[in-house]
Parts: structure tokens; C-alpha cells; sequence
């Protein structure tokens, strides 16, 4: 087939687009290359990538949650080779140590927890069983936190038996090799790559668009659609279009964040993330290959840098690989995240801190967005404000669960948990809380990024439980739910012998 007669000009009264211009490389820029060239290749569009090797990139994003792979495939990339490049290994989900007080852990799985019977969700048998003086743990009763737990690796069963069986895996990679690994599959797409420092972005003088941008040798480079991937400098969105920033600090006032990286104390960690709370803030712990990514993210209010990166080094597990890399941020979003021909993705269009590992699944969701949405050159005003009312609503959700960690401390007597347990919660949050406070539901909303079983995961964490389970829970007498947990336990710990160890799973993928 002759693909120019299979893909015709649609309307020549509203020309397609026929040049997209990514400023700025990294993860973000780098995720929309490979993206864009994969998804639009029909198109014939020609796509440049304009950074600068002098301008450093953040590089410190190493942990991803499950959607990480849907990207992989889209752009097909095997699994086993981005774990082979990029230093990779296996999460199952995060652990939360200290946050509800010192000395207490919870987990958070990328899984399921039990099974649903007679229509009636399994946290409500839970509860009943819990109220009844049985003390078992959620996560006694989900495959991902038992995988993590005992260090193993299973992958994911396409077509499980029942809930019991549904988990999903995520990876943590090293970001400068996996952006690395993009630049060459971009580049092998027919993806255009200049290095070259921008010193002007010009706007055009009829309609305010972006027209071009002047590098600092003179060229210019011009182009219909332009995506910001420049990093929390915001060179087009915010400089160049003047895009007002909102700023949700109030909610999530942490500010600052230093990272270093350390050489491993043992061969393989378990498969999953640390997060450790602190004085002002919390400490992350991600286990490579190589090497473990270490980050204290702090308030500035409470704690000054000096502390913060002494603290951080005194908890590392092994030797300082790398100076400490220091930044400072604003929580919060550009209040429209396409603005005219302009698309802001990663820290260029916002920033929610990495407490979940959310900001590659940021710029990843905004990218199946665009391409949902793909304009002409016209830019019909009426897709920018689908795009950015989708795009505020995934932001909000994403803050309020992240907020949730914050308030939801028992931490007394310290300033910045004091601080942050008598917040008010956002209005859609509190909504949220009621509804699970007052009978164990939840409330789903549109563009929500954690489903149920992670907020359930953060309210059994957090020992914010209902005060009572639902009556259709009764259906079942406690023998009968004692026998039915004891089975499913037991089909756990019998799933658990077909899995194999995490480094051993490692090995095997690094030998090829």
C-alpha cells in the first residue's frame, strides 16, 4: 500500500502538523522522542530534539511504577534489555518506614489484596476479622508485597485464576542510562538531534505562537509543534509564553532535596523502594545494580541544607559514588500545560515530589495525551483545554494521595509532622476520607493515578480504618472467613515456590 495516498491531507483548509521540536533531552525529552517517532511515524513528521550537553539534567528519577512497561512496549523496548542498560532491577512496590511513627512499616504493592466473594469487597471481610481480634496484616494477603518481602521475582500471569493473582511489577533504572538508551532508539527512528545552546525563543507577532528558537551559533530552528522537556527552567512554557506557575506548597511545603548515590553493602536488595520519613522530610533508598540511589527530601522551614545532607550521608550504606547533587523546587503545576503550539512535559510543566515515583508516569501520560489529541497547525484552542483539564486533574489526584502520606503521621511533638497533621486536607481528599471513614467505600474519580487497593494500602498503613465493616460483609461468620484466609494464604505461600530469587532473576538477564 502506498502510505502518502493511505494518509492524506485531511483538510487543506487546516494543514497538518509537519514538524515537532522537543527542547531539552534527559528522561523527558528523550521519552517524547522515542514516543513520538514510534506513534506518529505515519505521519512522516520530522522531530528535533534541541539540548545542550553543557546544561546538566536533574538525572536523579530511578524508580518508575508499573506503567513504566505499557511505555517500553509502545515504543518496543524489550524488558530485558532496558534492566541489562540501565543497571535495572525489579519493585514491587514501596516500603514506608517511620511515617506513621518511629519504628512502624507498611507496604505499598503494585497488587490486589484477597479475594471478593458475593459481591463484597475483601477489605471489608478484613475488617470483620480484624474487629474480631484477628490481627493479620493486609499485606499477608497480597502475592506483590510477599514477592518483595522474600526477595523474589515472578512475573505477572496474564490470565490469573482469581485477584489473588493480580500484581504487576515496575523497575528502578539508572535515569542518564535509560534517557541514553532512548537518545539511540530516537535517533534509529529518524529522530534529528542538535547540540546547541538556545539563547532566544521567538514568538510569532500574529497569533503569539511559538515560531522558532535561535541557538546560541545563530541558526534558527523553526517548527509547527513544540514540546517543553527543558526542566524546571520552563524555557518555552513558562519564559518564553509567560505561563503563570501554581503553586501548591501550602499542601506539600518540602522544597528542597539533596541526592547521592552509594556502592551497594550486599549483591541484590529486596525488589522494592525505600522511603524512610525524617526530621523535615524523608529519605529514599533505591536499589540498581551497581549501585543504590539515595535522596533526602526536606523542608527548608525545618531544616537547613547543611542538616539535610549530613543526615543523608551519615544513613548511607556504603561509599559516596558521586558529590552531592543539590536542588530546590516549588510544588505544584504551570497553570495551563499547553499553551498556543507549546506542550510542557516533565519538570517543565510542573512538579509533584518523587514520594511515589509519579514523574516519568507524568511525562508519559501526557504524551499518550497528545497523541489522543493530536492538532493540525490551526492548535483548535478546544484540545489545549481538554488537554490541560486532563492534565490538572491527574495532577490534583496525584497531590492529594501524596498529601495524605503527610497528614495521616502520628509523629507528635516534632515541628514539620506537627505542621503537616493539621493541614487541611483539599476538598476532593476529605471527600475521599469521609466516604472511607464512614463505611470502608471509596470514591473513584476521573484521572485518578493510584486505584483502590493503594489508598486502601495507606489507610490500613496508617491504621485509618473504618469503624465499622460493611453489613453485607455478615454474609460469612468468622469460622467460615478464618478458613477462607487460612486458603488464601496458603495459595500464596504456594505461589511463592514457583517464583526465584530477585538476583538470581538479575543474573539470568544479565547473561542475556
Amino acid at each position: 500500500m502506498d502510505s502518502t495516498a493511505a494518509y492524506p491531507e485531511a483538510d487543506p483548509a487546516r494543514p497538518a502538523v509537519r514538524s515537532i521540536v522537543i527542547v531539552g533531552g534527559g528522561t523527558a525529552g528523550w521519552m517524547a522522542a522515542t514516543y513520538l517517532a514510534r506513534k506518529l511515524a505515519h505521519l512522516r513528521l520530522a522531530i528535533t530534539v534541541v539540548d545542550s550537553s553543557a546544561i546538566g539534567t536533574v538525572g536523579v528519577g530511578e524508580a518508575t511504577v508499573p506503567a513504566i512497561r505499557d511505555f517500553f512496549a509502545a515504543v518496543e523496548l524489550g524488558e530485558p534489555d532496558v534492566l541489562r542498560e540501565t543497571e535495572g532491577t525489579i519493585k514491587y512496590g514501596i516500603r514506608f518506614a517511620d511515617w506513621r511513627e518511629r519504628g512502624h512499616a507498611f507496604f505499598h504493592p503494585f497488587g490486589l489484596y484477597g479475594v471478593p466473594a458475593r459481591g463484597v469487597a475483601f477489605h471489608h471481610y478484613w475488617l470483620k476479622q480484624r474487629a474480631a481480634g484477628d490481627p493479620t496484616p493486609l499485606g499477608k494477603y497480597c502475592l506483590a508485597t510477599q514477592l518483595a518481602e522474600h526477595g523474589l521475582f515472578l512475573p505477572p500471569n496474564d490470565r490469573p485464576q482469581n485477584d489473588l493473582g493480580v500484581f504487576n511489577f515496575a523497575v528502578h533504572f539508572d535515569a542518564s542510562k535509560f534517557a541514553a538508551l532512548l537518545r539511540r532508539l530516537a535517533l534509529a527512528n529518524g529522530v534529528t538531534h542538535i547540540d546547541a545552546r538556545i539563547v532566544e525563543v521567538v514568538r510569532d507577532h500574529g497569533d503569539g505562537r511559538v515560531a522558532a528558537v535561535t541557538l546560541v551559533d545563530g541558526r534558527r530552528i523553526e517548527g509547527d509543534l513544540w514540546i517543553d522537556c527543558s526542566g524546571f527552567r520552563s524555557l518555552l512554557l513558562g519564559e518564553g509564553l509567560g505561563v503563570p506557575y501554581v503553586d501548591w506548597s501550602r499542601w506539600l511545603p518540602c522544597d528542597r532535596a539533596v541526592a547521592i548515590p552509594c556502592k551497594a553493602a550486599v549483591a541484590t536488595h529486596k525488589p522494592l523502594t525505600t522511603a524512610t520519613a525524617r526530621t523535615a522530610g524523608w529519605q529514599w533508598h533505591i536499589p540498581l545494580r551497581q549501585r543504590v540511589g539515595n535522596g533526602h527530601v526536606y523542608c527548608s522551614d525545618h531544616l537547613d541544607d547543611q542538616q539535610a545532607e549530613d543526615m543523608l550521608v551519615a544513613s548511607l550504606e556504603g561509599e559516596p559514588l558521586a558529590n552531592p547533587n543539590k536542588l530546590r523546587f516549588t510544588t505544584g503545576h504551570r497553570a495551563r500545560f499547553w499553551d498556543h503550539n507549546v506542550v510542557g512535559l516533565g519538570l517543565a510543566s510542573g512538579f509533584l515530589e518523587p514520594l511515589e515515583s509519579t514523574s516519568i508516569t507524568l511525562i508519559q501520560s501526557g504524551l499518550e495525551r497528545l497523541v489522543a489529541l493530536f492538532p493540525d497547525r490551526a492548535m483548535d484552542p478546544r484540545l489545549a483545554a481538554t488537554y490541560n483539564r486532563q492534565s490538572t486533574l491527574e495532577f490534583e489526584r496525584l497531590r492529594d494521595f501524596l498529601f495524605l502520606h503527610y497528614w495521616s503521621n502520628r509523629r507528635a511533638g516534632e515541628p514539620f509532622w506537627d505542621r503537616m497533621r493539621a493541614l487541611t486536607p483539599p476538598d476532593n481528599l476529605q471527600i475521599k476520607l469521609d466516604a472511607w471513614r464512614a463505611g470502608g467505600e471509596f470514591v473513584r474519580n476521573e484521572w485518578d493515578t493510584f486505584q483502590d487497593p493503594s489508598w486502601l494500602s495507606m489507610y490500613a498503613g496508617f491504621d485509618d480504618l473504618p469503624t465499622r465493616h460493611s453489613p453485607l460483609a455478615d454474609q460469612f461468620n468468622h469460622d467460615e472467613l478464618a478458613d477462607t484466609f487460612a486458603r488464601m494464604k496458603a495459595a500464596i505461600a504456594g505461589t511463592l515456590t514457583h517464583a526465584e530469587p530477585h538476583a538470581r532473576f538479575l543474573d539470568r538477564v544479565r547473561a542475556g
